[in-house]
């Protein structure tokens, strides 16, 4: 019974992941092309996320700031939400919606990129991120489970929302993880090409 419970899983994921494809990967070279118009023009990639989607952006950060399959120059990126004392300063002293914004607010500026990922579009902290992003004239890729809520009123025609078809937190948060991944490998190809030999060992 347990056996079939965990097999059920790896055929779910598989099956979002492919019945998803063509609806999510345009979004995702949009999000692509955003980024890299941001970390070429000397911009920066501010990250935040909700909860589990926290630790997230800090992967994804780190494959910016380091490497993700392959040797390349740095990206300027920070994860907003990696800094325990500045957020847990914010939550005492301020409402949620301010723990990210304040922080946006502080470093954003135009032509950077803020990316928010939450699997409940109404956090407030990640809608405070949106909110002060577009107060600094930044571009929002915003991640998203199948109902965006009041994310979506949130966001410009310039936004970029990845919505996954999904209300499962584990198909959502495993989906989210897919699309960091490629918005890492699709950075690396069109600054280093597609036709480079992908390197296999760990970062």
């Amino acid at each position: 019974m347990l056996l079939q419970r965990i097999q059920q899983h790896f055929i779910d994921s598989a099956d979002l992941k492919y019945q998803c494809a063509p609806a999510v990967a345009p979004q995702v070279e949009s999000a692509v092309s955003a980024l890299l118009a941001c970390l070429t023009g000397g911009g920066k990639v501010l990250a935040c996320g909700s909860g589990a989607s926290a630790a997230q952006v800090q992967g994804f950060v780190a494959s910016l700031v380091g490497r993700f399959e392959r040797e390349r120059p740095e990206l300027a990126a920070l994860a907003l939400g990696s800094n325990a004392a500045v957020v847990t300063g914010l939550y005492n002293l301020f409402e949620a919606r301010a723990v990210f914004g304040r922080q946006v607010r502080a470093l954003g500026l135009p032509g950077d990129v803020l990316l928010a990922a939450s699997t409940q579009p109404q956090s407030p902290d990640v809608l405070g991120a949106i909110e002060a992003a577009h107060d600094r004239d930044m571009v929002v890729i915003a991640l998203c489970g199948a109902q965006p809520g009041p994310m979506r009123a949130l966001l410009k025609d310039t936004d970029v929302l990845i919505s996954v078809p999904s209300e499962r937190l584990p198909r959502i948060h495993e989906m989210h993880q897919l699309v960091m991944h490629c918005l890492s490998d699709g950075l690396d190809a069109l600054l280093l090409g597609d036709d480079a030999e992908t390197e296999t060992e760990s970062a």
